[in-house]
């Protein structure tokens, strides 16, 4: 990937979308409030965690969902952005129906506050669309003029989740960099450990990201998922500069399962399940996280204007 390329584009679409949220009426107050510097409800800037896990079928999604459950039954502002363009599914996962989706968008017939559906617990969700070749071959300025447009949010939330594809294209690395945290999504599998690991070298090695967390997915006990960290960790440890975190696991669970079927989230729907407790603890654990370091302004980044204000650059 070509990410001084990718800068550029994304630039020039900055611009695009600025006009194009100006040539919609918003009033400059609204515009001049999308860079506040922080989340009403926190009194701290939004956080957008990433969540990716390489290998598709480990569990990404249904962790993204109950994740972004788990932290608005607490109590927190959360948008889910469902990023696995052409083949959403985060919608199908809730039972939403939406009108519009990231391509209305970047075709101009919409602006960001636009796209947001509401779900159960207040969790706001931007769908992506399914079925849609040209959302599947977007190029890498489109990606970041996505990006951007979060900056154009009237009030920013307290955490952005980001649901990335599966693979490691340029789509999925973009959207993973952008995030000021990078959450692992891993089961017990040779593919989804390697494929992991090559997610942690990319990010590493092509954007300098340096701190991940890893969930253990679909494991019997916490000794397992302990396990599994330290059998990922230690490759890590050998050869890549990075600090792969461990942040907690999600039990085998049949009401999990259920609650798939359902279309809704085990965290609403059976909150004292096994699973949907580990999902709570998930959500405690974010709230623990430091304030996110600070990066430089040309990284392409969620809420990057936001931050700039915050720090004063």
């Amino acid at each position: 990937m070509n990410s001084i390329l990718a800068m550029n584009q994304a630039i020039g679409l900055e611009s695009m979308l600025r006009a194009l949220t100006e040539r919609q009426g918003k009033p400059p107050a609204a515009r001049d409030q999308a860079f506040g510097l922080a989340s009403p409800s926190t009194g701290r800037r939004c956080r957008a965690i990433a969540v990716a896990g390489g290998k598709g079928g480990v569990g990404k999604t249904t962790v993204s969902v109950n994740l972004g459950m788990a932290l608005a039954v607490a109590g927190h502002e959360v948008i889910l952005l469902d990023a696995d363009m052409g083949l959403a599914n985060v919608d199908v996962l809730l039972g939403l129906t939406p009108t519009r989706h990231i391509g209305h968008l970047l075709d101009g017939s919409c602006g960001i506050e636009d796209l947001l559906i509401t779900g159960p617990r207040g969790l706001k969700v931007v769908p992506a669309g399914s079925g849609t070749r040209r959302l599947a071959q977007l190029s890498n300025g489109e990606h970041a003029a996505v990006i951007r447009a979060f900056d154009d949010l009237l009030t920013p939330p307290d955490y952005l989740l980001v649901d990335t594809a599966a693979g490691l294209s340029d789509n999925v690395a973009m959207f993973a960099a952008a995030a000021d945290d990078v959450v692992l999504v891993v089961c017990d599998e040779p593919a989804s450990l390697t494929d992991a690991y090559a997610m942690l070298k990319v990010l590493s090695r092509d954007f300098g990201v340096r701190r991940f967390r890893m969930v253990a997915n679909m494991v019997r006990n916490a000794g397992e998922a302990r396990q599994l960290h330290q059998k990922l960790a230690r490759v890590t440890d050998r050869f890549l500069d990075v600090a792969l975190e461990f942040m907690g696991m999600v039990p085998h669970d049949e009401r999990l399962k259920q609650a798939i079927r359902r279309q809704s989230s085990v965290v609403d729907l059976w909150p004292s399940s096994r699973s949907g407790q580990a999902f709570k603890q998930l959500a405690g654990a974010v709230d623990t996280w430091g304030e996110p370091e600070r990066l430089g302004l040309d990284r392409i980044a969620f809420f990057s204007r936001q931050a700039a204000a915050a720090t004063g650059w």
